[in-house]
């Protein structure tokens, strides 16, 4: 049986990598593909009771260092429960967040080494990467006009940090894309969903004809 194809969408708050990871899933169903929707953290139920934990943390919530490694072990789960089976299936794994989220959060915003997170990614995960990995950009005033009209106000313990603190996510997200220019393709988020969603299937033609 082929091996599916794994396809990570990432990028800073209100980016709108969500509803592109939903249309892109839908999308690749109506080319005849078998796919899976999932999102990090989370995606197995393990992962999932991990999410709460990071997202809505006990106490003064966590280090950068606590938050890195509970990243990688709900990651762990997800991998070995949820997308490693999916791909030995032939199925297509479309993922909201993957491991480049670390890198650029717990990494890029938080001060740790690149290196020591490949690491953790390495044991826990076996180093797993995606196929084509799609950095969704957008200008970070327009990210905090979507963001207060999706959050009203309640967003989630990493959402919710400070400016400064997302300009080095988006910092982050960029020297990675950079460093790593065969895997990423960046979409610009500015516009309409549909638009920004044509603009990725347009991207995605290579894998897709590579597939058929």
């Amino acid at each position: 049986m082929t091996r599916g194809r794994f396809i990570a969408l990432e990028g800073g708050e209100g980016a709108g990598k969500s509803t592109q990871a939903r249309l892109l899933a839908e999308a690749l169903r109506a080319y005849g593909h078998d796919v899976v929707l999932t999102r990090e953290p989370g995606g197995t139920p393990g992962a999932e009771a991990i999410r709460s934990l990071l997202l809505d943390p006990p106490g003064q919530g966590w280090e950068a260092e606590a938050e890195a490694l509970l990243f990688a072990a709900a990651r762990s789960d997800h991998v070995a429960r949820l997308i490693r089976p999916a791909l030995a299936r032939g199925r297509w794994v479309v993922c909201d967040r993957f491991i480049d989220s670390t890198r650029a959060y717990q990494g890029g915003a938080g001060g740790l080494s690149d290196e020591a997170l490949m690491q953790l990614h390495r044991l826990g995960s076996g180093g797993l990467l995606p196929d084509v990995t799609l950095l969704v950009e957008l200008a970070p005033q327009l990210a905090s006009g979507r963001l207060a009209e999706r959050d009203r106000g309640a967003s989630d313990a990493i959402g919710g940090r400070d400016s400064a603190y997302h300009a080095r996510v988006a910092e982050g997200f960029v020297r990675i894309a950079e460093t790593e220019p065969a895997r990423f393709v960046r979409i610009s988020g500015q516009g309409e969903p549909d638009q920004v969603h044509r603009t990725i299937m347009q991207a995605l033609e290579p894998l897709l004809a590579g597939a058929a």
